[in-house]
């Protein structure tokens, strides 16, 4: 199972590419359906919202009036941290239910809106970011959704900022506006990223293979390339990202850019290297070998990869 995650600025049009994975066979765990879900009326969820933002946010027959419940919170950041550790929680938890009931050969996209501002993208072995500039957003907003400009502005403004979110992608799926009567792009490109990416991706990790090196290009990609992975495997093993380093450090003080990362993850014993096998190869990265006390894992991801080299504190550093 390959476990994707997918986000994007309100406006952006990542529902329409949902939509798509759906169409070519991914599991799609939507977190707006089930932060719905988790409020609707009756529920703990509905019970916590009432009770903290009164009775003026339900409609005449009881379910929560989200434009109005909206209002509140993008204007308010306390109120929108209220709302979140009543919601957040509650779709976590659902969110779970739902990935363990997948196939073992899923590829399991879950439309999350605030992945970024809620610290999960290193929980993703891969993030697929959908982006339109704000101007556009907000003009979307207001003539799709019918929002004022204002409010679309709130919402916009509540969200991480552009640089944030691109950082986190693996994937950007851009979705300028369009002259009138030209095809979307989305559907072609959400098809090409199943087919030639996460397709053979899911199979690598299902049978424990690392890809083939591809050629990279760029220093910036590659500085945020490897700040990702970094926080990928510090998070998959536990650990503090200065755990995490690369192997040739240079490569982030703008050195010639190489096909293949290489990562350093110092562990205390022989024991957690062992106990890490699993937990890195659902992140991404499966074992390859043997090195002394530890171990050489690699990227099971075609578009990017890495080897990741687990050694026993102490033991001789392979840099």
């Amino acid at each position: 199972m390959l476990r994707v995650g997918l986000t994007g600025g309100i406006g952006a049009g990542k529902s329409t590419v949902a939509r798509c994975f759906a169409a070519l066979g991914a599991v799609v765990v939507d977190a707006d359906v089930l932060a719905r879900e988790v409020v609707a009326p009756g529920t703990a969820g509905w019970h916590a919202v009432v009770e903290r933002f009164g009775p003026g946010v339900l409609t005449p027959d009881g379910e929560l009036d989200r434009p109005a419940l909206g209002r509140l919170v993008f204007t308010d950041p306390a109120a929108r941290r209220d709302l979140n550790a009543v919601v957040h929680p509650l779709v976590a938890a659902r969110r779970e239910e739902l990935v363990a009931a997948a196939p073992v050969d899923a590829v399991v996209v879950e439309d999350v809106p605030l992945l970024v501002e809620t610290g999960m993208a290193p929980r993703f072995p891969l993030v697929v970011v959908v982006h339109a500039d704000v101007t556009e957003r907000v003009r979307r907003l207001v003539e799709d959704r019918g929002m004022s400009e204002g409010d679309a502005r709130a919402r916009v403004g509540a969200q991480a900022g552009d640089d944030e979110r691109l950082a986190a992608a693996d994937v950007v799926l851009d979705n300028p506006r369009r002259a009138a009567g030209s095809p979307d792009p989305l559907p072609a490109a959400v098809e090409d990223l199943w087919r030639d990416r996460l397709v053979p991706f899911e199979r690598n990790l299902r049978e424990r293979r690392v890809a083939a090196p591809r050629p990279r290009g760029g220093i910036r990609a590659q500085q945020q390339r490897v700040a990702r992975l970094v926080a990928r495997v510090a998070h998959a093993a536990g650990v503090g990202d200065r755990a995490v380093e690369p192997v040739d450090a240079a490569v982030l003080r703008g050195a010639p850019v190489e096909d293949v990362v290489e990562l350093q993850l110092t562990v205390p014993s022989t024991a957690d290297v062992a106990r890490l096998e699993e937990v890195l190869a659902a992140a991404g990265f499966p074992r390859v070998v043997g090195e002394g006390d530890g171990a050489l894992h690699g990227s099971a991801d075609p578009g990017s990869p890495a080897r990741l080299h687990v050694r026993v504190a102490g033991s001789p550093d392979r840099r």
